[in-house]
């Protein structure tokens, strides 16, 4: 059986999630007549203490409407050099919005409030004004990295010094929680604005909810629709993500522990240089010595073992909820044979 680590997006719907899928009341959504799709707009604004949310296809589409919405053409975005919204969104800050991207250089995808604060541009012709600092947690490219509490707390003092808006690339932001210890109302507080995926870590086919004040929703629906991410029957989709909040949010935990297990076995392998540090679902390592990235990951498909390497010196595997623990250590079997 082909072991798939190359994203926690390659999952099946369950047969419960695929149950709750076919006997779902939908209606049209873009008259806002879906009441799944309702109920879960609603139950997720709920859950992080915010006022409304809105259901999208994408997390790249839910960043996009919320940069949209936070700044002006030709203003300026801080985020981390290897954040989501900057390397991995098709140039969309420029496109979609007119506005410029100044990256930080974070530890592991993580960037601070000094950081933030040494960015924001003085008010001056010659440079863009500063309007929105945008985070992501957990960060993938920093090995599934968590922001600490008291960090993302420092960041918003940063923006209500400067008057900036505040933006969560919540991607994986259930897997934070879960190895956090922390709830979504804490978030809901803090943040002006959250985009939560769905079809990562907790399964669902497709979907983020984007979650802010009601002016930021209202104008959010105008942007989708101008982006084509106006749907219709849509709530045989917001159903698998009820059913995914329901079912799917603690057992997470299994995964940032398969992902652990797989760290271990890489640890003391010859061809294998730093791991960083493993905190939720995302293994990245630097390969060395006899293999390449490309080699190595060629090396595991003929394995069954489907990795990303995501530069010339590094791989990623993602533990998600297809890889059982039979699954890990067959994994852990074949690298150890290596």
């Amino acid at each position: 059986m082909t072991i798939d680590l190359r994203s926690d997006t390659v999952t099946k719907p369950t047969p419960g999630m695929l149950h709750a899928m076919l006997k779902a009341k939908v209606g049209d959504d873009v008259f806002r007549e879906d009441s799944t799709v309702n109920e879960l707009e609603a139950r997720m604004a709920a859950d992080f203490g915010m006022e409304a949310g809105i259901f999208c296809p994408s997390g790249t589409m839910t960043n996009q409407i919320a940069i949209k919405i936070h700044t002006q053409p030709g203003t300026e975005v801080i985020c981390d050099k290897t954040a989501h919204v900057y390397i991995y969104e098709g140039g969309g800050i420029a496109f979609n919005s007119g506005c410029q991207v100044k990256p930080l250089d974070g530890k592991r995808g993580l960037i601070t409030a000094a950081q933030v604060q040494e960015a924001i541009n003085p008010d001056d012709v010659h440079r863009p004004p500063t309007s929105l600092v945008c985070l992501e947690n957990t960060a993938n490219r920093g090995g599934g990295s968590c922001y600490g509490w008291d960090d993302i707390l420092s960041i918003r003092d940063v923006c209500d010094q400067h008057g900036l808006t505040f933006h969560l690339d919540g991607a994986r932001l259930y897997n934070a929680l879960i190895a956090k210890d922390e709830s979504p109302l804490q978030y809901g507080k803090v943040f002006d604005s959250i985009s939560v995926c769905l079809s990562k870590g907790l399964g669902c086919p497709v979907g983020s909810v984007l979650l802010g004040t009601k002016e930021a929703i209202a104008k959010a629906r105008r942007i989708r629709k101008l982006f084509g991410g106006g749907m219709r029957q849509a709530g045989y989709l917001a159903a698998a993500g009820l059913y995914a909040l329901d079912h799917h949010v603690s057992r997470l935990k299994e995964d940032h522990k398969h992902a652990a297990q797989l760290a271990d076995c890489l640890k003391d392998k010859d061809f294998v240089g730093e791991i960083l540090p493993v905190e939720t679902n995302i293994v990245i390592f630097s390969v060395k010595g006899r293999f390449s990235s490309a080699s190595l990951s060629a090396y595991l498909k003929e394995q069954d073992i489907i990795t990303v390497p995501i530069s010339p010196t590094q791989v990623r595997m993602v533990t998600h909820l297809d890889i059982t623990q039979d699954l890990v250590d067959k994994a852990c079997t074949l690298i150890e044979a290596i």
